[in-house]
């Protein structure tokens, strides 16, 4: 039965809210990060999906320092620059902190492994959150900003999926590159390209690609499949 729970952060300063469903009995998790549009009904179906594969699914509230219950609509322009306002208050060093409570409550509930799946804003989390946490696997779609910290791939300790959009405007031909030439070669990581803009994976909406989305999401489930069991 889908639920609000409350995160406690690591320093114990606030309790972080989360959009939660699926068996408290189940031995994997996932925790689905957000785009910038935050909690909104498409990640919350997301969460849903999860469940119903007999998962315990997430979905932290990342925005909750200096916002609450933020739910914006991607295909809605008035909402864009809301949107982008909200990613600019947004710590990347906290939000990862946030991720790591989230596993670490997953965990003491008796979860034995937890996987990470994000989008847009998420997936660059996905790339961070392999990389400074010890996260048991990790899904990316269309991760913005990665070049920025491919520096930290020397990190990756677990498995990573990179779902790429090659038409993607946010994520252009040469982060793309840079993405393929620092990561191919890596015995953990894998990246997928597809013939797609940016948000071909998401729930619904104009911007959704259906058969490039179930390509995808296929690969994504075998891997949490694999890896979380």
């Amino acid at each position: 039965m889908a639920e609000t729970m409350q995160i406690t952060s690591l320093d114990g300063s606030g309790m972080m809210p989360a959009y939660a469903n699926g068996p408290a009995s189940a031995k994997a998790a996932i925790i689905v990060v957000q785009e910038i549009f935050g909690v909104n009904p498409g990640i919350r179906a997301l969460v849903d999906h999860w469940a119903g594969l007999g998962y315990r699914a997430v979905a932290p509230e990342l925005y909750w320092q200096f916002a609450s219950n933020v739910s914006l609509d991607p295909e809605a322009p008035e909402h864009f620059e809301t949107a982008i306002g909200y990613r600019q208050k947004l710590d990347m060093d906290t939000a990862i902190r946030d991720i790591e409570a989230t596993i670490k409550t997953l965990r003491a509930s008796g979860i034995r492994k937890v996987g990470l799946v994000g989008y847009c804003l998420g997936g660059f989390i996905a790339y961070l959150s392999v990389c400074r946490t010890d996260v048991d696997a990790s899904v990316g779609y269309y991760g913005v900003r990665v070049p920025q910290v491919l520096n930290e791939a020397k990190a990756i300790a677990n498995p990573l999926i990179m779902h790429i959009a090659t038409q993607d405007s946010f994520v252009p031909p040469a982060d793309q590159a840079a993405m393929h030439s620092a990561l191919d070669g890596h015995e953990l990581v894998t990246l997928y390209d597809y013939d797609a803009d940016h948000g071909f994976a998401r729930h619904d909406g104009a911007s959704r690609s259906p058969d490039m989305a179930d390509l995808a999401d296929g690969r994504t489930a075998a891997f949490f499949k694999q890896h979380l069991g």
